[in-house]
């Protein structure tokens, strides 16, 4: 079952106008979130993202569009979906009405709520290789950092993980910088310092990254900082993992010829599965 502009509907019925602006010109935005026992985690940071990221894109924001209102028909949609009892992945979709060209005839927007189940809590997997992608650049700007719906860096990066057997790609900035994951954002420590790029770079601004940092910032065992990753950095590092809102915490293993520690991951992920689950 899914949610399309406040009506639930079957999935088979779920239907929307063949030339939406989504699919047309990539003009949307969306949010992922981990709910558990029919809650949202961090829904009031998921929830001032997506009025933030609407609002960069100059769309109309409904005046039903509360927190409320959103925190509700993710609770239904979970429980007619038998979902409400334990882990699920929530996506909410905005997108702008159809109409014109590349300038829109109408600012205000349609949105749905989709939702699947997830097996468990936060797990670390045990092997995650990775490489750098070089074929096209995430370019820094206040866009890039937006879950919009235009992915195609990510799209094409996931292709070539695929073609390749890797198991996530590190994507650079038009200065050739470490910005993020295909999934989600980078961390690196070397020694007792960890370092992640800062939004200025271009990655994107999320949800878990910065519930990291602010974790990290309580842990008197290491020294945080937001700081400029380059290429040659990742051979000389200790630890390289991977945060987005549904897997957590994600160690990367294996960079070329270079293997790493999953400690601190490992460590989050304890601290995260305390946090949010029984």
């Amino acid at each position: 079952m899914v949610i399309i502009n406040r009506e639930f509907l079957e999935e088979q019925n779920a239907v929307i106008p063949y030339d939406n602006r989504g699919t047309f010109y990539g003009d949307g935005v969306f949010e992922t979130l981990r709910c558990y026992k029919g809650k949202a985690l961090l829904f009031e940071e998921h929830y001032f993202r997506l009025m933030s990221s609407m609002r960069i894109l100059r769309m109309d924001i409904p005046q039903f569009f509360t927190p409320e209102f959103l925190e509700d028909s993710i609770h239904q949609l979970l429980n007619k979906e038998g979902l409400d009892k334990n882990h699920a992945r929530i996506r909410i979709s905005v997108w702008r009405k159809s109409g014109g060209l590349y300038t829109p005839n109408d600012l205000s927007v349609n949105y749905s709520i989709s939702c699947s189940s997830l097996e468990g809590a936060f797990e670390n997997v045990s092997k995650k290789e990775v490489d750098l992608f070089k074929d096209h650049f995430v370019y820094a700007s206040l866009l890039s950092t937006l879950k919009t719906t235009n992915k195609a860096v990510n799209i094409l990066a996931g292709i070539y993980a695929s073609e390749n057997d890797y198991d996530d790609l590190l994507l650079l900035n038009q200065d050739k910088m470490v910005v993020e994951a295909i999934s989600g954002n980078v961390f690196l420590r070397k020694g007792d310092e960890i370092k992640t790029p800062p939004i200025d770079d271009g990655c994107l601004n999320g949800v878990m990254r910065t519930h990291i940092i602010k974790q990290f910032k309580k842990m008197l065992n290491y020294n945080f900082v937001e700081e400029t990753i380059t290429p040659f950095e990742l051979q000389r590092a200790d630890e390289i993992f991977v945060t987005n809102m549904i897997r957590g915490v994600q160690s990367v293993t294996k960079y070329r010829k270079k293997s790493y520690s999953d400690e601190t991951a490992n460590e989050l992920i304890e601290l995260l599965n305390d946090t949010f689950f029984d």
